[in-house]
């Protein structure tokens, strides 16, 4: 998958070094993937969760932050739409983010 906005999880991992390393594992790891449909995500990554709208959320160290993406399948592009805690997710709304 080709990942967009990469320089927003750069500077969120410059600014929060404490998630910097899972944040980059994370990073390669999608890089490294070929999703055809949410499921595809699920299979790979069991806390992950598949949303409406073609988002996805990720839990990043034991569930202290969060990564939402936006999935175009047909094109192999992930979109990162936003990275923050837990509670900063609380109130978002990932599907229409």
């Amino acid at each position: 998958m080709k990942i967009i906005n990469g320089g927003y999880l750069k500077k969120y991992a410059e600014t929060h070094k404490d998630i910097a390393q899972q944040l980059w594992s994370w990073y390669y790891d999608v890089k490294s993937q070929k999703w055809e449909k949410g499921l595809d995500i699920k299979e790979h990554y069991a806390t992950a969760d598949p949303l409406p709208n073609n988002h996805a959320v990720f839990d990043i160290k034991g569930k202290k932050y969060r990564i939402v993406v936006e999935v175009n399948y047909q094109k192999s592009l992930v979109d990162i739409r936003f990275i923050g805690t837990h509670a900063e997710y609380d109130k978002i709304d990932a599907v229409n983010i």
